[in-house]
């Protein structure tokens, strides 16, 4: 019978976030030798990375930064939660980040061929993945830069690292309400800046489609032109960031506090893992 107990698969499941099956296998093999029981699910995870190609890795976590005016972020996908709030997966994904910063990476690409200790990125990912048993992916890479550049992370789950990320980036006079305005993008997520960052295909979309409920409903069509504009005002007030009612004082908009503060927001961007 292999010489290992409990608390050993507990600390290798820890050490490398691999199934516990997994493990006990690893354990039994390497006749309770937890170095050699390491090298046996590494090995065994590089001879089955090829078939996890199809497989789905929508969980994981986002590690993000902000400093000197440039926000950097990225989310690195794993197939479970169990795998995303591992604390060895979280330093990955801090490692990641650091190769995404030194290098100036703006996408996935650019980030995978990055260097990361004494190989890239897409070999360290690779790596993790056969140690872990599970598909690991970079998702995305963000980037943004501005005068003065926010960063708010959420955690949608208090055993989860952070799920959704957000950068504000305003000019200098933006600074004190920056954080607020993050926080009110992570909870109101606004798909737009302000009315002229809306496409002009998805306003005619909008219009049109706002035209034909408004005529279903049975409205006189010399008034259905002012009902739909009231619609389109309302669509603007849920979906551009300026227009929407702050979250920390709803009897303002979100461009209200700006103007108070003297300040613009000149980006901003949302993520959610898996989204």
């Amino acid at each position: 019978m292999a010489n290992f107990t409990a608390a050993d698969v507990k600390a290798l499941r820890e050490q490398t976030g691999a199934g516990m099956m997994d493990v006990k296998k690893a354990l039994t093999e390497a006749d309770g030798d937890a170095e050699k029981a390491l090298e046996i699910i590494r090995l065994k995870g590089l001879k089955s990375l090829s078939k996890r190609e199809g497989r789905s890795a929508s969980a994981g976590l986002l590690a993000a930064q902000s400093a000197d005016g440039v926000g950097v972020l990225v989310e690195v996908n794993s197939e479970t939660d169990f795998v995303a709030k591992n604390q060895k997966f979280i330093d990955f994904a801090t490692e990641v980040l650091a190769a995404a910063v030194a290098s100036g990476a703006a996408d996935v690409e650019t980030l995978l061929a990055a260097p990361m200790g004494d190989s890239t990125v897409q070999d360290q990912l690779n790596s993790m993945a056969a140690v872990i048993g599970e598909k690991l992916q970079i998702g995305r890479v963000v980037r943004v830069e501005g005068e003065n550049v926010d960063l708010y992370l959420h955690q949608t789950s208090p055993d989860l690292p952070p799920q959704v990320g957000v950068f504000v980036a305003t000019d200098a006079a933006g600074a004190p309400v920056a954080h607020d305005i993050a926080m009110h993008v992570a909870a109101y997520m606004p798909l737009y800046l302000d009315r002229e960052h809306v496409p002009a295909d998805v306003l005619e979309k909008e219009r049109a489609t706002l035209e034909k409920i408004t005529l279903e409903e049975g409205k006189p069509e010399h008034i259905v032109g002012k009902i739909v504009d009231g619609r389109i005002e309302a669509f603007f007030k849920d979906n551009c960031l300026v227009d929407q009612a702050f979250a920390r004082d709803p009897s303002k908009s979100v461009g209200k506090v700006l103007d108070e503060a003297g300040a613009k927001v000149t980006d901003f961007v949302r993520v959610h893992v898996g989204a």
